[in-house]
């Protein structure tokens, strides 16, 4: 029988179940109104019409309660404008719930980008040697972040979770009982989280998802890929920021560092307790009793005794498990041969640590603590090989200074917190490998690099810390337009330092370089900071092959298309030969954790779809991703226009102000969902250099304008059609997966768009031009992109991708029509005054709550 289309199964399991359970919601009894749920949908349909009838969001909230509810005073609106806030949270939770329960039915689970469909397509086109030798040198490197974009509690996650599973299974009584517990819980935090409550918020979907679903893959590989063959890589390593992204995070400390470590080993061998305890319930046999009472105590010891036992490391359990592996091969007949393999996978991929927790401060502070250590009078005393004059060195001897010296500094010879701290996070790092070993913490990332000192700095930062041969990894991460046009230099330069190329090789001839899509967007616009990244990898992967080191490309990538995100699988697949991807490296935070990795389904298929676009580009389609000249300097010129575009954009006066009075922008700050201040200066004046990408492109996404994502765009498909070129971007578009791919995610961006929501900002009398020149580019980047796709609507590649978009955008409409009213009410009382100070906080108050429904509903907003 034929698989449905994809749509179809969308419309049988989401659409329809959505409509049921939330039919049955709106029964449910909810605090003080109990007709909330009789009006929510008359709101809902009245803001579609009235939109219709281009009435601005103050114009409609007002109509709403004038036709529906006249004898409301201004008390009682307001209070039901927060009651339908709370409510519209919980239909998106909702949604949420759904469509995670239907994902491995919506999803073919074995279809295109699937290993199963690889291992066919290998087995089919005789390239299995091929596949096995890339798939036992790559890997996929899944790094969790806590950036604020993720406001649900744990109680509400719990809830998803439970949720979902009764919905698979059609428990209706069970889904009524959640549903009304979702509507008596908070979801609004009065405090902000610490770094250490990010970091168990996070460790939570290591322990209860990728915990099972890296081991399913990996075991799934072994068997039906490897059979006997050796399979000695791990394929999937995990990376963890909360207790060491200390990049803008002052409340990140040494002591957070170390208690997440800690917080890290303590889950992975919670996990190895409960499977050894279930094993024992099958493994019953003779000469497996005493082995797994023994592991079992040495695990409860390690976990719960003040005194841990000294023996038992990870090379003592691998030992250990292998024992048993062979009695249950030799003595047993292979009898739950499968359940202990599928153990020894998991400490293969998990070890001791779970998670490598990296360790990421900015290199305007790295030189800050630098100066101040070096500068001290008695810093001789603690450090040998600095000579006096080193100040007025030259920069090859600078170098050569910078990477012989050696020591033992204290942290207590320094007044300052930030020089105290930074060399107290390098002996923490030793500290956790000898702790959750050296998997635990052995990456330093350096934001803001612009220079070969940058590295070299930190790198002499870690040997005065008592290292000499730092087992540590320095990662540079270039985030802007200039700074990716001269990373190739800067990585020359450090490649011919003798002293470097020593640590190198001690690291195994491997440079991990990390490039910002974020901050390059923000910086440079859409298509240059793409196409700047793609052309600092191939330059970096040429010059790293000359000096025959191994490089891999670390992305620090958002939930958005402006920063990275989208359809992340079809953009690796896009690589060219000229691009080293046997590695795949990639941050994934707040909302898209949970929309992409949320659930065992949804994380096999997302994992496996990025392993399996690695393998498409090197093993299946090495000779097809090569732009040919002619296409290579079409993506020049849309680039520099697109650039350009982008840069006259936000120079024009209007630029930080409209960010600042028309925006959510400074509400992020308010929101209580990230432990991150929301910018990096503490000045009260907004610095667009200071600004983070998250509230800079949420706050687009808030006001359904997402100008990152495809400002500059339409200029610059524009002016190829001016000058009788277009053919050019159509043969680009034809023949190039990468322009495709960044053609697909900025539809994504216009299809989340309505500027009907800010229409009535057309008609301000300081902004009315600005908003126009916004709205403008989005009709022409419309118009441009239909054309070159020759689609007649956007997304009508994706039918299920967009339905989804336009369900969520349907629930959220009314909250985002509150938020705009509460914005619009605001500026009207600053400007006239005659608002008590009490209901101005309320509005202001409203603004921020409405802040996280937009945000997951949307999944991928910030």
């Amino acid at each position: 029988m034929a698989r449905k289309p994809k749509i179809e199964r969308f419309n049988e399991s989401v659409l329809s179940k959505f409509q049921i359970y939330n039919s049955l919601f709106l029964t449910l009894p909810f605090d003080t109104i109990r007709n909330t749920s009789v009006l929510i949908p008359l709101f809902s349909d009245h803001c579609k019409k009235a939109y219709e009838q281009k009435l601005d969001p103050k114009e409609i909230t007002a109509t709403f309660f004038s036709r529906y509810l006249p004898e409301y005073d201004e008390k009682e609106r307001i209070d039901l404008l927060f009651r339908f806030i709370q409510y519209i949270e919980r239909q998106v939770v909702l949604f949420d719930a759904i469509e995670d329960a239907s994902f491995g039915y919506v999803n073919n689970m074995h279809g295109r980008g699937t290993i199963r469909h690889i291992k066919e397509d290998a087995s089919t086109h005789q390239k299995v040697d091929e596949l096995k030798d890339y798939l036992n040198r790559s890997k996929v490197r899944i790094v969790l972040t806590a950036h604020p974009t993720q406001f649900y509690p744990g109680s509400v996650l719990g809830i998803i979770n439970d949720l979902s599973n009764a919905i698979v299974h059609g428990e209706l009584e069970k889904v009524k009982l959640l549903l009304t517990q979702l509507g008596k819980t908070k979801f609004y935090k009065k405090i902000k989280p610490t770094p250490l409550d990010e970091a168990v918020s996070l460790i939570w979907y290591l322990e209860n998802v990728f915990y099972h679903s890296a081991s399913t893959i990996y075991t799934y590989i072994k068997r039906h890929v490897f059979d006997k063959a050796e399979l000695d890589n791990s394929i999937f390593d995990f990376g963890f920021w909360p207790g060491g992204d200390r990049d803008g995070n002052p409340y990140v400390t040494p002591e957070i560092t170390l208690k997440t470590a800690e917080r890290l080993k303590f889950s992975i061998l919670r996990n190895y307790f409960r499977e050894v305890r279930k094993m024992k319930r099958s493994l019953t046999f003779n000469g497996l009793e005493e082995k797994l009472d023994a592991l079992e105590g040495d695990l409860y010891a390690s976990l719960f005794s003040k005194k841990k036992p000294d023996h038992f490391n990870i090379a003592y359990f691998e030992k250990a498990l292998d024992e048993i592996y062979r009695v249950i091969v030799n003595h047993s007949d292979g009898l739950y041969e499968s359940m202990i393999l599928d153990l020894k996978h998991k400490v293969k991929i998990f070890g001791f640590h779970f998670a490598s927790l990296d360790i990421r401060q900015d290199s305007r502070v790295h030189k800050q603590v630098f100066d101040e250590i070096f500068s001290h009078p008695d810093i001789r005393k603690y450090v040998q090989g600095l000579p006096e004059n080193f100040d007025q060195l030259d920069t090859p001897s600078r170098h050569k200074v910078l990477t012989t010296l050696k020591g033992d500094v204290p942290s207590d010879l320094f007044e300052t917190t930030i020089t105290k701290e930074t060399l107290e996070s390098i002996r923490a790092m030793r500290v956790i490998q000898q702790q959750n070993g050296e998997r635990g913490c052995n990456r330093y990332i350096i934001s803001n690099c612009q220079s070969i000192d940058n590295i070299l700095e930190l790198f002499a930062l870690h040997k005065i810390c008592d290292w000499d041969q730092p087992t540590v990894d320095i990662i540079p991460l270039f985030e802007t337009i200039p700074d990716l046009k001269v990373c190739e230099k800067i990585m020359e330069t450090l490649y011919e330092n003798p002293e470097y190329r020593t640590h190198l090789e001690l690291r195994g001839n491997k440079q991990t370089v990390m490039l910002g899509f974020s901050d390059g967007t923000k910086d440079g616009g859409y298509f240059m900071a793409n196409w700047s990244i793609y052309k600092a990898k191939e330059d970096l992967t040429g010059l790293s092959n000359q000096y025959g080191i191994n490089v891999a490309f670390f992305d620090g990538r958002g939930g958005p298309p402006a920063r990275g995100g989208g359809n992340t699988h079809e953009f690796y697949a896009s690589m060219g030969k000229k691009i080293q991807a046997d590695d795949i490296q990639l941050t994934i935070q707040g909302q898209t954790i949970s929309s992409n990795f949320g659930t065992n389904d949804s994380c096999q298929y997302n994992l496996e779809q990025l392993l399996s676009s690695g393998i498409q580009n090197q093993v299946f389609n090495s000779e097809r991703n090569v732009l040919s000249d002619e296409n290579r300097e079409t993506m020049n010129q849309l680039a520099d226009e697109s650039h350009q575009a982008y840069q006259d954009f936000k120079a024009r006066p209007e630029f930080i102000p409209y960010l600042e009075e028309m925006t959510t922008l400074k509400y992020y700050a308010k929101a209580n969902i990230g432990s991150r201040p929301s910018k990096r200066g503490s000045s009260k004046k907004l610095d667009f250099s200071d600004l983070r990408a998250i509230p800079f492109v949420g706050s687009w996404s808030q006001s359904k304008q997402n100008v990152p994502g495809f400002y500059g765009v339409g200029i610059a498909l524009k002016k190829f059609e001016d000058n009788d070129h277009f053919e050019k971007v159509i043969q680009l578009y034809q023949q190039s997966s990468f322009f495709r791919t960044l053609i697909a995610n900025s539809m994504m961006s216009l299809t989340k768009s309505f500027f009907a929501l800010t229409a009535y900002m057309q008609n301000d009398n300081r902004f009315g031009d600005f908003w126009n020149l916004i709205h403008n580019e989005f009709l022409l980047t419309k118009e441009m992109i239909l054309k070159l796709t020759g689609f007649n609507e956007l997304m009508e590649n994706e039918p299920a991708g967009k339905a989804s978009i336009k369900i969520r955008e349907e629930i959220v409409q009314p909250l985002l029509t509150i938020q705009q009213s509460a914005l619009m009410q605001i500026l009207e009382a600053k400007n006239s005054g005659d608002i008590s100070e009490e209901t101005l906080e309320l509005y202001e108050k409203m603004v921020t709550r409405s802040l996280f429904g937009n945000i997951n509903a949307s999944r991928n907003s910030a």
